[in-house]
C-alpha cells in the first residue's frame, strides 16, 4: 500500500491542516524510478493479436475524449468534431462512439448540440487552462459557465506553482471548491501536468492529493507541454487509484493525455490498466484517452482488421 494510513477514517482527517496533509503526502513511500520504468516497459511488450486486438481497438475508440483546444476553434470546427465523435466512421455504424468531446467553456453549448441524443459526453477544460494562473473566483466562474452551458465533465488544472512550493492545502482547497462548483451534474477530472512536477514522488503525491480532495478522475497532462502522458507516469497513477480504492472503497478514473497517437500506443496503455488496476477500470467511465489524432489511427487499424488492407489517405479526416 502506498500510504501510511491504516483506514479510510484516517484519510478523512489528513487535510485537517497544512501540516497534517504535508505529513501524509511526504509519508508515502518513495517511488523506485528504475523499477517503475522497467515494469512499464515490460508490460509494453505484450503482444495482442486478432480478436483481442479488434476488441482492444473498439474499447480504445470508446475511451477517447476527442479534443480541440486551440485559440482558432470555431463553432463549425466543434460541430465537425461532435459529428466525428458520434459517427467516427460514417461508413461503418458498428464503430463505437467516442467517450466525449473536450472543448473550451465557450464552445460547450455548441458541442452539446452537436452530440445531442448520442450518449457522447461534453467535457470542458476550465480553471484558466492550461496554466492555471488565475484567482480562485475567476477559476470557479470558468467552471460554473461550463456547467451552466451543459458540460458533463470538467477538466481542471492544479496550481503547479503552489504544489511545487509545498502549499498542498491551497491545492487541495481549490480542488474541493471546483468539485463543489461542478455540482451534481458534472464529473471532475484533475490535471497534474506531470511533465512539470519533476519527480515520480511528486506525481504520487499529486495523485493522492487529488483523490483526497474528491477528484472523479486524475489526469496526466494538458497536452500543452513537452512531456505529457508516458507509460511510467500513467502506471504510477493507476497504482494510486488501485490502492486508494483498496483503502477507501472509492473508485477514481485515470486519463492519460497528450502524445498518444497510435493504436500500438493505446493498446500498451490498456495493458497497463488491466495488469495494474484491473478489469474494473477497462471501461470509459473509469479510463479515457485525451487525444485528437489517436482516433484516426484507431479507425485505420480497425479497417485493416476488417478488410485486410489499409485505407487510402482520405479514409479518415486529418485533425
Amino acid at each position: 500500500m502506498p500510504t501510511t494510513a491504516s483506514s479510510a477514517h484516517v484519510l478523512s482527517d489528513v487535510a485537517a491542516s497544512d501540516s497534517t496533509l504535508r505529513r501524509f503526502l511526504h509519508g508515502l513511500p518513495g517511488v523506485d524510478a528504475v523499477g517503475l520504468e522497467a515494469r512499464a516497459a515490460s508490460l509494453g511488450t505484450r503482444s495482442i493479436k486478432t480478436t483481442a486486438k479488434a476488441y482492444a481497438i473498439d474499447l480504445a475508440i470508446s475511451m477517447v475524449d476527442l479534443t480541440t483546444l486551440e485559440g482558432a476553434d470555431t463553432p463549425g470546427k466543434v460541430r465537425a468534431l461532435g459529428a466525428k465523435a458520434v459517427y467516427p466512421d460514417p461508413t461503418d455504424r458498428t464503430t463505437p462512439t467516442t467517450a466525449a468531446v473536450c472543448v473550451y467553456p465557450d464552445m460547450v453549448a455548441v458541442a452539446k448540440e452537436a452530440v445531442a441524443g448520442s450518449g457522447v459526453k461534453v467535457a470542458s477544460v476550465a480553471t484558466a487552462f492550461p496554466a492555471g494562473r488565475a484567482a480562485l473566483d475567476v477559476k470557479l466562474a470558468d467552471v460554473r459557465e461550463a456547467v451552466a452551458a451543459g458540460a458533463d465533465e470538467i477538466d481542471m488544472v492544479i496550481d503547479r506553482g503552489a504544489f511545487l512550493a509545498g502549499r498542498y492545502l491551497k491545492v487541495y482547497d481549490e480542488i474541493v471548491a471546483v468539485k463543489e462548483a461542478c455540482g451534481t451534474s458534472a464529473r471532475l477530472k484533475v490535471i497534474f501536468e506531470t511533465g512539470e512536477l519533476s519527480t515520480y514522488d511528486n506525481i504520487r503525491r499529486a495523485s493522492w492529493l487529488g483523490m483526497l480532495a474528491g477528484a472523479d478522475f486524475i489526469k496526466t497532462s494538458t497536452g500543452k507541454v513537452a512531456v505529457n502522458a508516458t507509460p511510467a507516469n500513467t502506471l504510477l497513477m493507476l497504482e494510486a487509484v488501485r490502492d486508494f480504492r483498496a483503502q477507501t472503497g472509492v473508485q477514481v478514473g485515470v486519463k492519460p493525455a497528450g502524445g498518444i497517437r497510435t493504436t500500438k500506443d493505446a493498446i500498451k496503455f490498456l495493458v497497463l490498466v488491466n495488469e495494474t488496476a484491473g478489469a474494473d477500470w477497462l471501461d470509459n467511465h473509469w479510463f479515457r484517452f485525451g487525444a485528437s489524432s489517436l482516433l484516426n489511427d484507431l479507425l485505420m487499424q480497425r479497417q485493416k482488421l476488417a478488410t485486410g488492407r489499409y485505407s487510402g489517405p482520405d479514409y479518415v479526416t486529418v485533425d
